[in-house]
């Protein structure tokens, strides 16, 4: 993972509001579908890298461990 411009969650309501964008380094850089992710206190957060201001989806941080061990596995077949 790279990180990402910028470092607001979304609006200045959040209280996700200093937190490190991370855009895999898998994406291109020209657009593409990719998400970013970000390590809150208790949440690992989500967003459309397109829409950074967009909304965000909220994850504990071990169901996040999961589905990435999931996604390891999957590719190592």
């Amino acid at each position: 993972m790279t990180p990402a411009t910028g470092s607001r969650a979304t609006g200045s309501s959040s209280p996700f509001l200093t937190v490190r964008w991370r855009k895999s380094s898998y994406s291109n850089g020209s657009g593409g579908e990719c998400v970013e992710v970000a390590a809150a206190e208790h949440a690992v957060l989500v967003r459309d890298s397109k829409r950074p201001d967009g909304s965000l989806i909220a994850v504990r941080p071990h169901t996040w461990s999961e589905f990435l061990a999931t996604l390891n596995r999957a590719s190592s077949r």
